[in-house]
């Protein structure tokens, strides 16, 4: 993740471009961002503007619903009267309710391959883009279900109980990192609220379901003691 400042008042429009790589190892390369700031250049360019500000998030599995550079680099848009430039319209969402959130942010936003696209159009395609990942899952668990009903045995067959075991201890492992980095991304908004004055775990559980982050378990409602134990989760990762 990186923030970069870009100088000097224009009289143009002002932009802030956000990247997006998929992994940990594409943003260490640098893999698909040369690209996405080609295109951002080009289209910054031809408009007579001036890039006053860019994020770039890199996403892993655990973090592609929680996006903390996108809410960074929509603030500076609010804070600088700055468009929102993305490279492609994929790269903003796929996801119909992080959509619904980013155009209630009230930020202007363009998309460099499809910059006359309207709010609607986007709607539409983060829509089907929605409806495609939910068929694919589906597909992919009618398979496995076919598979074991013609008597397949899935895993792999040469792991001896010992190594179940351990694996078994590792998955918890790693889901009580991935637990504790969720935890640390909710606290950026957490400190948020505090700031704006919530005090109570009940003020804070309202400005989270306000913003629209979703609770650990996928839901939209954030109650007291969600709160409560994202911050213990928090404090715990930082002793």
């Amino acid at each position: 993740m990186r923030k970069k400042l870009v100088g000097a008042p224009v009289s143009g429009p002002r932009f802030v471009a956000y990247f997006r790589v998929s992994t940990d190892k594409q943003g260490a390369s640098g893999l698909g961002l040369e690209a996405q700031r080609e295109a951002v250049s080009r289209h910054v360019g031809a408009a007579g503007g001036l890039v006053v500000a860019e994020f770039t998030e890199v996403e892993t599995g655990t973090r592609k619903r929680h996006r903390p550079q996108m809410m960074a680099a929509l603030a500076a848009c609010r804070l600088r009267r700055a468009v929102l430039v993305i490279a492609k319209l994929d790269r903003l969402a796929r996801n119909v309710h992080f959509v619904s959130g980013l155009m209630e942010a009230g930020v202007e936003f363009v998309a460099c391959d499809n910059p006359h696209a309207t709010r609607v159009l986007v709607h539409i395609m983060a829509a089907f883009a929605e409806y495609e990942a939910e068929a694919i899952s589906r597909r992919t668990k009618e398979a496995l279900a076919a598979a074991r009903a013609r008597g397949v045995r899935l895993g792999n067959p040469h792991l001896k109980p010992g190594d179940r075991f351990g694996l078994a201890r590792a998955a918890r492992r790693a889901r009580a990192v991935r637990a504790q980095e969720r935890a640390a991304d909710v606290m950026h908004f957490v400190a948020a609220a505090q700031a704006a004055g919530c005090k109570s775990l009940g003020e804070i559980a309202r400005a989270l379901t306000a913003r629209g982050i979703d609770t650990p378990g996928g839901g939209h409602e954030w109650r007291s003691e969600q709160v409560k134990r994202v911050i213990q989760r928090a404090g715990d990762a930082n002793r």
